[in-house]
């Protein structure tokens, strides 16, 4: 399972590349994922970026996310394939609702939804939305989605009901990625984890507190957390760890140590972004799943810590 409790697990991001004015490499980031599944790693994670422009952080040419989890689906035989995160708001609920289940089944039960409300107000703009409407757009067709995926999606006019096939009889798992514009309590009542963004380990630690606040308030049920992490893995020899944007640098002794802390104060999950260039990519890949994975969750280590 992706989310575990006092376990935690290590996905990576697509694209492994450098942030650079390129379109992705499909075969390439396809070699990458097979190898990722080879080495144990717990999940891959697409993002959906819609429209490129200057003003957007990242200018990598990203592939739709569904036709790129397709061909994942096919490439690789046990990894997650997760969304990191499907824009809710500029997408119809149930075309993401057929799109999920058909995930799912293609995936033999590996695909996890991830959800997020997007912020940039020129691509809400683009889509014929306000962004000042993206709270209550997320939280009306989260509940719409939800509706579809159980099986539910009838007309608004009431006429006719329909369904949404394929159907597996296994439960399309939901993340609410980013605040999506939502307190902690309504994420916790209504997602079965939450992926939030790296920050320093001092700000980290009272954001966890905060969510393991509001899972506790709002329901008696296991309710993961993992974030994403900028990683730039230097020699081995290095143990020091050096705060670069949204995430490390730091060799395989240091980041064993910042995983062991975040699982220590209730991460379960961590997804890297590798921005590096693909060979590169893989030889991080395979120093992680040789130096850190085999470690990371030792029930020797894991009481040594407490």
């Amino acid at each position: 399972m992706l989310f575990e409790d006092s376990r935690l697990t290590i996905g990576v991001v697509l694209p492994m590349q450098e942030r650079e004015r390129h379109d992705i490499d499909f075969g390439l980031q396809l070699e990458l994922a097979r190898r990722a599944d080879e080495l144990g790693f717990s999940a891959i994670w697409v993002r959906d970026v819609p429209l490129n422009s200057p003003t957007y952080p990242d200018p990598v040419g990203h592939s739709d996310p569904w036709v790129l989890l397709g061909a994942l689906a096919a490439s690789t035989r046990s990894i997650a394939l997760a969304t990191g995160a499907i824009v809710l708001p500029l997408r119809h609920p149930l075309h993401i609702a057929k799109a999920a289940l058909s995930m799912e089944v293609l995936s033999s039960g590996r695909f996890v939804l991830g959800l997020g409300s997007g912020d940039r107000p020129s691509e809400f703009a683009a889509f014929d939305r306000n962004v000042d409407d993206r709270r209550e757009l997320f939280r009306s067709n989260w509940a719409a989605l939800s509706d579809a995926l159980e099986g539910h999606a009838g007309s608004r006019t009431g006429e006719d009901q329909f369904e949404i096939r394929p159907r597996s009889g296994r439960r399309v798992p939901l993340v609410a990625v980013g605040s999506s514009s939502q307190s902690l309590e309504w994420i916790a009542r209504n997602a079965g984890a939450w992926m939030t963004y790296h920050r320093p380990l001092s700000a980290q630690k009272d954001r966890i507190a905060l969510w393991h606040g509001a899972v506790q308030r709002t329901t008696t049920e296991f309710r993961g957390m993992g974030q994403a992490m900028a990683l730039d893995l230097v020699d081995a020899s290095s143990d020091h760890v050096d705060e670069i944007a949204l995430g490390y640098r730091t060799g395989p002794e240091g980041l064993l140590a910042a995983l062991r802390a975040l699982r220590n104060l209730g991460v379960h999950h961590v997804a890297f972004n590798l921005l590096v260039n693909g060979r590169k990519a893989l030889t991080d890949l395979e120093t992680i799943a040789r130096e850190v994975l085999p470690r990371l969750n030792q029930a020797t280590e894991l009481q040594a810590s407490r």
